[in-house]
Formats: C-alpha cells, sequence, structure tokens
C-alpha cells in the first residue's frame, strides 16, 4: 500500500488533468451524478473515501450535504485538494483527513452515507475495506462506490481493453510523466471484481438492497448498498 500512496503523491499535481483527459471529461458528469445520488437519501453527515484531491467533496457540498469528511492516504492530493475547497467556497463545510479505507479513526455509525470514487480497487484488502465502510455508516445508511467496470457488449468490452491497455498507459504516462503508475491503473481496473461479484462483496460484509447502475455503456458503474437498519 505504501507504494501506491507514494505513487499517488508523485502525480497529484497533474492527477485532475489526467482524469479530465483520460475519461475525455467524463468523469465531472460521474462524480456529480454520484454526488446527487448521495443527496437524494437526505444525508447531512457523508464520508468521502479515497477523496484524492476533493472532486467528489465538492461535489457533495454543493448538492447540499451540510458536513462532509474526505479521507486519502495521500498527503499531498490532500494539500491540492485544501486549496480547492477555498477556491470553490465549501472550505466551512468539508474536512480532509489522513487516513487510509482498512481503518477509518470513527466511531460506528457515524455517517449517514458513504461515497468512495474510483479508489475501492486500491484498498490493499477489499473485504476489510468494505466492512469498515458499513461499519462507519449508521443503521439505514447507504453506500454509494463508483468505480470502472467491465461492459457486457463483446464489441464495447474489445474497445474498451484497448483503451485501457493502450491509450490510458501512453496518455497518463505522457502526461504524468510516470508510465508506471498509469500501467498500475490499467491493471487494477482488469483485475477489480466489478457487476454482480462486486455486489456479492458488499453482500458479504452486510449490506443489503445492493444494486448497480451502469454508465458509458457499463464502463463505469454506480454500486449501492444500505446498512440493514436493525443493526
Amino acid at each position: 500500500m505504501g507504494e501506491v500512496v507514494q505513487m499517488f503523491n508523485q502525480i497529484s499535481k497533474r492527477y485532475d488533468l489526467i482524469n479530465r483527459v483520460l475519461s475525455l471529461g467524463m468523469d465531472v458528469g460521474w462524480r456529480h451524478q454520484l454526488a446527487r445520488a448521495t443527496a437524494a437519501t437526505g444525508a447531512k453527515h457523508v464520508l468521502d473515501v479515497a477523496t484524492g484531491t476533493g472532486d467528489v467533496a465538492i461535489a457533495l457540498a454543493r448538492a447540499g450535504i451540510s458536513r462532509v469528511v474526505g479521507v486519502d492516504p495521500a498527503q499531498k492530493m490532500l494539500a491540492i485538494g485544501r486549496e480547492k475547497l477555498v477556491r470553490a467556497g465549501v472550505a466551512d463545510h468539508v474536512e480532509l483527513v489522513l487516513g487510509s479505507a482498512e481503518s477509518f479513526p470513527f466511531p460506528d455509525g457515524a455517517f449517514d452515507a458513504a461515497t468512495i470514487s474510483f479508489g475501492i480497487r486500491n484498498a490493499a484488502n477489499l473485504d476489510q475495506a468494505v466492512s469498515e465502510l458499513c461499519r462507519v455508516l449508521k443503521p439505514g445508511g447507504t453506500l454509494f462506490v463508483l468505480e470502472f467496470s467491465t461492459p457486457g457488449h463483446p464489441i464495447i468490452r474489445l474497445g474498451w481493453r484497448a483503451h485501457l491497455r493502450l491509450y490510458v498507459p501512453l496518455v497518463g504516462g505522457l502526461l504524468s510523466g510516470d508510465f508506471n503508475a498509469y500501467r498500475y491503473l490499467n491493471r487494477t481496473i482488469e483485475a477489480f471484481p466489478s457487476g454482480e461479484a462486486f455486489l456479492g462483496h458488499l453482500s458479504a460484509a452486510g449490506f443489503t438492497q445492493t444494486k448497480t447502475t451502469p454508465l458509458c455503456l457499463g464502463a463505469v458503474s454506480i454500486y449501492e448498498g444500505r446498512r440493514p437498519v436493525n443493526t
């Protein structure tokens, strides 16, 4: 995990630019859709995990969430995020703290909802991270996970894999100066247990009412799970 954190610290200054280029600008809309879905639950106190430079945390605050706590293990990403909070005018509503998904410094049932955007696949222990997310939610609280997934249609899947294996490492490497970082991105996306397999991990951690909403022809998905009311 230490090497992954170091990698994100190294690419932090160009991280936002590279996200826009690699997703052709679509990642902004995906994150806003995630924030709107979270706000629609009526949540007032939300945890944003793998917050990075704070894009989702800012979107949550702008969507009407009164208190957002963003957590990330990469200090340089958080430093950029804090500057962005001030520029966005939401610094009074968002707190960014250093931490990892496998062990949060929060008590049980601390949050109405939790989000994690393009970060769950980086967890050193996926099941432990999902269990921690369930633990810190209030009974009845909802988890929203925005993550890359594998398209079901074979032709779309072929094009998506070509994008991951050729375009992403080349362009990401050129823009960041770190080709290994974007080869890592490709590997983690393809290895991630997307779709029904990931819903199985949510269920095993105790989440109920799990579902997935495909975006971008199935290349990205929003996963949802609810902590049972009686826990």
